[in-house]
Protein backbone atom coordinates (compact mmCIF):
# COMPACT_ATOMS: atom_id res chain seq x y z
CA UNK A 1 0.00 0.00 0.00
CA UNK A 2 1.39 3.17 -0.89
CA UNK A 3 2.16 6.05 1.67
CA UNK A 4 -0.71 8.34 0.15
CA UNK A 5 -3.43 5.70 0.61
CA UNK A 6 -1.82 4.67 4.54
CA UNK A 7 -2.65 8.63 4.95
CA UNK A 8 -5.95 8.16 3.24
CA UNK A 9 -7.11 5.41 6.28
CA UNK A 10 -5.50 7.48 9.02
CA UNK A 11 -7.53 10.29 8.61
CA UNK A 12 -10.83 8.23 7.74
CA UNK A 13 -10.44 6.46 11.29
CA UNK A 14 -9.56 9.92 13.18
CA UNK A 15 -12.73 11.22 11.52
CA UNK A 16 -14.48 8.07 12.69
CA UNK A 17 -13.53 8.31 16.52
CA UNK A 18 -14.70 11.83 16.38
CA UNK A 19 -17.82 11.39 15.45
CA UNK A 20 -18.26 8.37 18.09
CA UNK A 21 -17.15 11.24 20.79
CA UNK A 22 -19.97 13.20 19.29
CA UNK A 23 -22.79 10.63 19.37
CA UNK A 24 -22.08 9.54 22.97
CA UNK A 25 -24.27 10.59 25.72
CA UNK A 26 -22.97 12.98 27.68
CA UNK A 27 -21.99 12.76 31.34
CA UNK A 28 -23.34 15.47 34.12
CA UNK A 29 -20.62 17.52 36.20
CA UNK A 30 -21.43 16.65 39.52
CA UNK A 31 -22.63 19.50 41.72
CA UNK A 32 -20.62 21.64 43.26
CA UNK A 33 -21.21 24.83 45.31
CA UNK A 34 -20.47 27.86 44.33
CA UNK A 35 -19.41 29.74 47.81
CA UNK A 36 -18.12 26.16 49.23
CA UNK A 37 -17.18 26.95 52.95
CA UNK A 38 -19.27 30.19 53.23
CA UNK A 39 -21.74 30.63 55.62
CA UNK A 40 -25.33 32.27 54.08
CA UNK A 41 -27.81 32.89 57.56
CA UNK A 42 -31.61 31.58 56.52
CA UNK A 43 -33.97 33.90 57.87
CA UNK A 44 -34.22 33.25 61.37
CA UNK A 45 -30.27 33.42 61.44
CA UNK A 46 -29.95 36.44 59.95
CA UNK A 47 -32.20 38.05 62.65
CA UNK A 48 -29.28 36.71 65.65
CA UNK A 49 -26.61 38.13 63.28
CA UNK A 50 -28.43 41.34 63.04
CA UNK A 51 -27.65 41.58 67.26
CA UNK A 52 -24.63 43.74 68.71
CA UNK A 53 -23.65 43.89 71.88
CA UNK A 54 -25.10 46.28 74.26
CA UNK A 55 -21.80 48.25 74.99
CA UNK A 56 -21.47 48.65 71.19
CA UNK A 57 -25.17 49.66 70.42
CA UNK A 58 -24.24 52.54 73.23
CA UNK A 59 -20.98 53.53 71.77
CA UNK A 60 -22.64 53.86 68.58
CA UNK A 61 -25.29 55.79 69.79
CA UNK A 62 -22.67 58.67 70.75
CA UNK A 63 -22.48 58.81 74.65
CA UNK A 64 -19.06 57.01 75.61
CA UNK A 65 -16.21 54.66 74.66
CA UNK A 66 -17.43 50.79 74.80
CA UNK A 67 -15.17 50.19 78.48
CA UNK A 68 -17.30 53.00 80.07
CA UNK A 69 -20.48 51.71 78.42
CA UNK A 70 -19.38 48.17 80.59
CA UNK A 71 -19.25 50.36 83.59
CA UNK A 72 -22.94 52.43 82.89
CA UNK A 73 -24.54 48.53 82.35
CA UNK A 74 -22.49 47.83 85.45
CA UNK A 75 -23.63 50.29 87.59
CA UNK A 76 -27.47 49.81 86.49
CA UNK A 77 -28.14 52.92 84.00
CA UNK A 78 -29.16 51.60 81.51
CA UNK A 79 -32.70 49.79 80.74
CA UNK A 80 -33.84 47.56 77.35
CA UNK A 81 -36.75 47.84 76.55
CA UNK A 82 -37.90 48.83 79.84
CA UNK A 83 -35.70 46.81 81.71
CA UNK A 84 -32.43 47.16 83.81
CA UNK A 85 -29.61 45.56 82.17
CA UNK A 86 -26.47 44.85 84.62
CA UNK A 87 -24.60 41.73 82.80
CA UNK A 88 -21.84 42.12 80.34
CA UNK A 89 -22.23 40.44 77.24
CA UNK A 90 -25.94 41.33 76.58
CA UNK A 91 -26.77 41.46 73.11
CA UNK A 92 -29.84 43.45 71.36
CA UNK A 93 -31.18 44.12 68.18
CA UNK A 94 -30.79 47.87 66.60
CA UNK A 95 -35.03 48.18 66.94
CA UNK A 96 -34.72 47.32 70.97
CA UNK A 97 -35.58 50.86 73.08
CA UNK A 98 -32.46 51.37 74.96
CA UNK A 99 -32.45 54.04 77.20
CA UNK A 100 -29.67 55.76 79.41
CA UNK A 101 -31.28 57.71 81.94
CA UNK A 102 -34.51 59.48 80.61
CA UNK A 103 -32.99 59.61 77.33
CA UNK A 104 -33.59 56.90 74.58
CA UNK A 105 -30.72 56.17 72.77
CA UNK A 106 -30.48 55.86 68.63
CA UNK A 107 -28.26 53.31 66.88
CA UNK A 108 -26.76 55.44 64.15
CA UNK A 109 -24.28 54.53 61.41
CA UNK A 110 -20.80 56.24 62.15
CA UNK A 111 -20.20 59.27 60.78
CA UNK A 112 -16.98 61.19 60.75
CA UNK A 113 -17.02 64.81 59.26
CA UNK A 114 -14.44 67.78 58.97
CA UNK A 115 -14.56 70.97 59.67
CA UNK A 116 -12.33 73.89 58.89
CA UNK A 117 -13.80 76.16 61.68
CA UNK A 118 -13.94 80.41 61.29
CA UNK A 119 -13.44 82.47 64.10
CA UNK A 120 -16.22 83.74 66.48
CA UNK A 121 -17.68 80.44 66.98
CA UNK A 122 -17.53 78.38 70.15
CA UNK A 123 -17.26 74.54 70.23
CA UNK A 124 -20.02 73.23 72.55
CA UNK A 125 -23.45 70.90 71.08
CA UNK A 126 -25.77 73.89 72.71
CA UNK A 127 -25.07 77.88 74.53
CA UNK A 128 -27.12 79.17 76.90
CA UNK A 129 -26.10 82.93 76.11
CA UNK A 130 -26.99 81.91 72.43
CA UNK A 131 -23.61 82.64 70.86
CA UNK A 132 -22.97 81.02 67.65
CA UNK A 133 -21.41 77.38 68.03
CA UNK A 134 -19.78 75.04 65.61
CA UNK A 135 -22.99 72.99 65.15
CA UNK A 136 -25.03 75.48 63.10
CA UNK A 137 -21.96 75.35 60.56
CA UNK A 138 -22.50 71.17 60.82
CA UNK A 139 -26.52 71.23 61.21
CA UNK A 140 -27.46 70.17 57.34
CA UNK A 141 -24.66 67.55 57.10
CA UNK A 142 -26.93 64.52 58.11
CA UNK A 143 -29.42 63.50 60.42
CA UNK A 144 -27.56 61.63 62.57
CA UNK A 145 -26.36 63.15 65.97
CA UNK A 146 -22.61 64.06 65.74
CA UNK A 147 -20.77 66.05 68.07
CA UNK A 148 -16.95 68.04 67.68
CA UNK A 149 -13.97 65.56 69.42
CA UNK A 150 -12.49 68.04 71.55
CA UNK A 151 -12.42 71.42 71.48
CA UNK A 152 -10.94 74.76 69.79
CA UNK A 153 -11.65 77.93 71.91
CA UNK A 154 -13.50 80.70 70.16
CA UNK A 155 -10.72 82.55 68.38
CA UNK A 156 -9.11 79.67 67.26
CA UNK A 157 -9.46 78.55 63.63
CA UNK A 158 -8.85 75.25 61.78
CA UNK A 159 -9.67 72.12 61.83
CA UNK A 160 -12.22 70.69 63.81
CA UNK A 161 -13.81 66.65 63.85
CA UNK A 162 -17.24 65.49 64.44
CA UNK A 163 -18.61 61.92 64.94
CA UNK A 164 -21.00 60.06 66.79
CA UNK A 165 -18.64 56.73 67.63
CA UNK A 166 -18.17 57.18 70.99
CA UNK A 167 -15.36 55.24 71.58
CA UNK A 168 -13.36 56.62 68.45
CA UNK A 169 -13.88 60.37 70.13
CA UNK A 170 -12.73 58.71 73.33
CA UNK A 171 -9.47 57.33 71.90
CA UNK A 172 -8.71 61.13 70.23
CA UNK A 173 -9.05 63.10 73.10
CA UNK A 174 -7.62 60.73 75.96
CA UNK A 175 -4.09 62.30 76.79
CA UNK A 176 -2.54 58.97 76.81
CA UNK A 177 -2.91 58.46 73.37
CA UNK A 178 -1.04 61.41 72.11
CA UNK A 179 -2.95 62.57 69.21
CA UNK A 180 -0.71 64.77 66.88
CA UNK A 181 -1.96 68.75 65.82
CA UNK A 182 0.16 71.13 64.22
CA UNK A 183 -0.30 74.84 64.81
CA UNK A 184 0.29 78.18 62.91
CA UNK A 185 0.27 80.88 65.50
CA UNK A 186 1.13 84.71 64.85
CA UNK A 187 2.09 86.43 67.73
CA UNK A 188 2.19 90.44 68.73
CA UNK A 189 5.67 90.50 68.63
CA UNK A 190 8.68 88.83 67.58
CA UNK A 191 9.62 85.08 69.00
CA UNK A 192 13.31 85.63 70.51
CA UNK A 193 15.68 82.27 69.94
CA UNK A 194 15.97 81.79 73.40
CA UNK A 195 12.70 81.70 74.22
CA UNK A 196 12.33 79.39 71.55
CA UNK A 197 15.03 76.95 73.27
CA UNK A 198 12.91 77.52 76.55
CA UNK A 199 9.90 75.86 74.58
CA UNK A 200 11.74 73.21 73.31
CA UNK A 201 12.58 71.91 76.59
CA UNK A 202 9.48 72.62 78.44
CA UNK A 203 7.71 75.59 79.92
CA UNK A 204 5.81 74.92 83.74
CA UNK A 205 2.19 75.82 83.88
CA UNK A 206 -0.11 75.68 86.14
CA UNK A 207 -1.35 72.04 85.54
CA UNK A 208 2.21 70.48 84.99
CA UNK A 209 4.96 70.51 82.53
CA UNK A 210 3.96 71.25 78.77
CA UNK A 211 5.82 69.74 76.19
CA UNK A 212 5.92 70.44 72.38
CA UNK A 213 7.61 67.63 69.66
CA UNK A 214 8.49 71.02 67.33
CA UNK A 215 8.62 74.24 66.84
CA UNK A 216 9.99 76.79 64.03
CA UNK A 217 9.96 80.10 62.68
CA UNK A 218 7.42 79.81 59.45
CA UNK A 219 9.62 82.20 57.51
CA UNK A 220 12.97 82.78 59.06
CA UNK A 221 13.47 85.69 56.72
CA UNK A 222 10.39 87.88 57.93
CA UNK A 223 10.08 89.04 60.96
CA UNK A 224 9.88 85.98 63.32
CA UNK A 225 6.30 86.53 64.59
CA UNK A 226 4.82 83.52 62.65
CA UNK A 227 5.48 80.14 64.12
CA UNK A 228 4.62 76.50 63.83
CA UNK A 229 4.36 74.46 66.56
CA UNK A 230 4.02 70.77 66.29
CA UNK A 231 2.74 68.86 70.11
CA UNK A 232 0.65 66.03 71.57
CA UNK A 233 -0.56 67.13 74.32
CA UNK A 234 -4.75 67.95 74.91
CA UNK A 235 -4.50 70.14 77.58
CA UNK A 236 -6.67 73.37 77.54
CA UNK A 237 -5.67 76.65 75.28
CA UNK A 238 -2.12 74.74 75.64
CA UNK A 239 -0.70 76.96 72.71
CA UNK A 240 -1.96 79.85 74.06
CA UNK A 241 -0.76 79.52 77.62
CA UNK A 242 3.31 78.51 76.71
CA UNK A 243 3.26 81.97 74.85
CA UNK A 244 1.58 83.83 77.67
CA UNK A 245 4.02 82.13 79.96
CA UNK A 246 6.83 83.78 78.02
CA UNK A 247 5.54 87.35 77.81
CA UNK A 248 3.78 87.15 74.33
CA UNK A 249 0.16 87.01 73.33
CA UNK A 250 -1.15 85.00 70.61
CA UNK A 251 -2.97 87.00 68.11
CA UNK A 252 -4.27 84.21 65.56
CA UNK A 253 -4.01 80.74 66.05
CA UNK A 254 -4.88 78.27 63.35
CA UNK A 255 -4.64 74.47 63.37
CA UNK A 256 -3.58 73.38 60.11
CA UNK A 257 -3.27 69.18 60.86
CA UNK A 258 -5.45 66.91 63.46
CA UNK A 259 -4.42 63.14 63.59
CA UNK A 260 -3.21 62.97 60.01
CA UNK A 261 -6.27 64.95 58.98
CA UNK A 262 -5.67 68.36 56.69
CA UNK A 263 -7.40 71.56 55.88
CA UNK A 264 -6.20 70.78 52.02
CA UNK A 265 -9.03 71.80 49.76
CA UNK A 266 -11.41 72.31 52.80
CA UNK A 267 -12.45 76.12 52.79
CA UNK A 268 -12.69 77.72 56.00
CA UNK A 269 -16.17 77.03 57.08
CA UNK A 270 -16.97 74.33 55.38
CA UNK A 271 -17.01 70.98 56.06
CA UNK A 272 -16.71 67.45 54.22
CA UNK A 273 -16.80 63.80 55.27
CA UNK A 274 -14.09 61.66 55.61
CA UNK A 275 -12.49 59.26 53.02
CA UNK A 276 -12.40 55.26 54.12
CA UNK A 277 -8.52 55.89 54.24
CA UNK A 278 -8.88 58.83 56.57
CA UNK A 279 -11.20 56.91 59.07
CA UNK A 280 -8.87 53.71 59.01
CA UNK A 281 -5.94 55.72 59.76
CA UNK A 282 -7.68 57.55 62.85
CA UNK A 283 -9.18 53.97 64.01
CA UNK A 284 -5.14 53.34 64.22
CA UNK A 285 -4.46 55.25 67.30
CA UNK A 286 -4.19 53.24 70.11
Amino acid sequence: MSERSHRKKDSEKRHQQRDARQDRPQREKPFRKKHAGQYKPDIKDKTEAEEIRLNKFISTAGVCSRRDADKLIEAGAIKVNGVKVTALGTRVKPTDKVQYGDQTLSFEKPVYLLLNKPKDYITTTDDPHERKTVMELVKRACSERIYPVGRLDRDTTGLLLFTNDGELAKRLTHPSHQVKKVYQVWLNKPLIKNDMVKIVEGIELEDGMAQVDKIAYVDPAKDKKEIGIELHSGKNRIVRRIFEKLGYRVVKLDRMMFAGLTKKDLPRGKWRFLKHSEVNILKRVK
